[in-house]
């Protein structure tokens, strides 16, 4: 792999929704505001969809006191919290720069009636799991691949009995807790 596309494969998101254009969405987005943040939702027709991989971008129209208002958001960015599908809409064209032009009912696009709104997540790529796991299965599987003798046997159990009773430790400690 390139070094640029290796670097760019770490900044997916590992699901992202499915958007369509003609769908009507809310967009749930991160602000930052000095030091607190906050979620703000931004609700709109998706008029289109462009680019690939990490620079996907899609945008959203709504119309808002009388003036159309028009957001473009990055797919993969952390600001974007999720994308929930409110509509499915009937769309036969890629961008629908038309209904910029229009108002009141005509801004809207048909609804796919049979559609079920269903808030779809691609799976781009497959969580893999930390390297501390990967460490302890590589050592459970050398432990295993060992032949086992009787003088190892012995110390073994010895470790489980060990391991038990700090096991009940901890659980009396946890309900000493729990109880005050």
């Amino acid at each position: 792999m390139d070094i640029i596309k290796s670097i760019e494969h770490e900044q997916l998101k590992n699901k992202v929704p499915d958007i369509r254009v003609g769908n009507t969405v809310r967009v749930h987005q991160r602000i930052k505001e000095g030091n607190r943040q906050r979620i703000q939702v931004f609700e709109g027709i998706v008029i289109k969809k462009q680019n690939g991989g990490l620079n996907e971008t899609f945008t959203v129209r709504r119309v808002a006191y009388g003036v159309g208002v028009e957001k473009t958001f990055l797919l993969h960015s952390p600001l974007i919290e999720k994308v929930e599908t409110v509509r499915v809409g009937k769309a036969r064209r890629a961008k629908l720069y038309y209904l910029r032009d229009r108002l009141g009912k005509a801004a809207k696009t048909k609804e796919n009636v049979g559609a079920r709104i269903e808030n779809k997540e691609i799976v781009l790529k497959e969580e893999m799991p930390a390297a501390e796991e990967a460490e302890e299965v590589k050592a459970e599987s050398t432990v295993a691949e060992a032949p086992v003798t009787e003088s190892a046997e012995a110390p073994v159990e010895e470790v489980k009995a060990e391991t038990t009773e700090e096991a009940k430790t901890a659980e009396t400690k946890t309900e000493n807790t729990e109880n005050k």
